[in-house]
């Protein structure tokens, strides 16, 4: 298989460092050189002892921070356990405290944060690492917050056809804190809202009532 067509996790398993940048070459070529350009037009020297190898670092970087361009939600909800509506729960289901980071497209500068998920199933319910892996899918790209939590719902509607789904995202985003105003305490929340979750007062609220209890429960051993 030639590197051009190997995977992410394929290129980060090829034993020697001039595999790994040969391949990396290929799956972004020319970034190497642009980010040489980006360090000499910030004033630094690429070839000084310390940044020799930055640039290449930074590109392999790219292979875990934007794989979610090689994610496509079909197949991450494509396995799924299919039920006869009498066995099937008629309650929510809560997927809460999914850890992600993402990368925000205004100025290419991480957000990081929690998201849970609820749905109401009508045949289709899925793992619980389905939807962390949605998560994932839609955060390693370029993102802003509001666009991720649309993302997320939008492809569990689409895709697992419930009665209904919502998304909440808290998160921290340090282009503020690094940045701009500067403020190191400030966080984010975003919801979304389909179906009966939108439609349903009761079932919105019951939504966000699981998420304020869920916080509560200590699951370490």
């Amino acid at each position: 298989m030639s590197e051009s067509k190997l995977t992410n996790n394929q290129i980060l398993a090829l034993s020697t460092k001039e595999e790994k940048k040969i391949a990396v070459d290929k799956k972004f070529p020319g970034a190497v050189e642009h980010v040489k350009a980006l360090l000499e037009a910030i004033g630094e020297d690429p070839n000084r002892e310390g940044l020799k190898d930055t640039p290449y670092r930074v590109v392999k970087s790219f292979i875990e921070l934007y794989k979610g361009y090689d994610e496509s939600p079909e197949d991450v909800l494509s396995t799924f356990f299919s039920e006869e509506s009498e066995t099937l729960t008629d309650g929510m289901v809560l997927c809460d405290h999914i850890t992600f980071y993402s990368t925000c497209e205004h100025h290419m500068i991480p957000f990081s944060g929690v998201c849970h998920i609820g749905y109401l199933p009508n045949d289709k319910v899925v793992g619980l690492s389905k939807f962390i892996r949605l998560v994932e899918a839609f955060g390693r790209r370029l993102q802003i917050q509001e666009r991720l939590g649309c993302n997320i719902a939008d492809a569990i509607m689409d895709i697992l056809k419930p009665r209904g789904a919502g998304v909440v995202i808290i998160a921290k985003h340090l282009c503020t804190s690094s940045r701009g105003a500067a403020n190191h305490t400030n966080h984010m929340t975003t919801s979304n809202m389909r179906g009966e979750f939108r439609t349903e007062p009761e079932t919105r609220a019951e939504f966000l009532k699981l998420i304020e209890l869920s916080g509560t429960v200590n699951l370490s051993v």
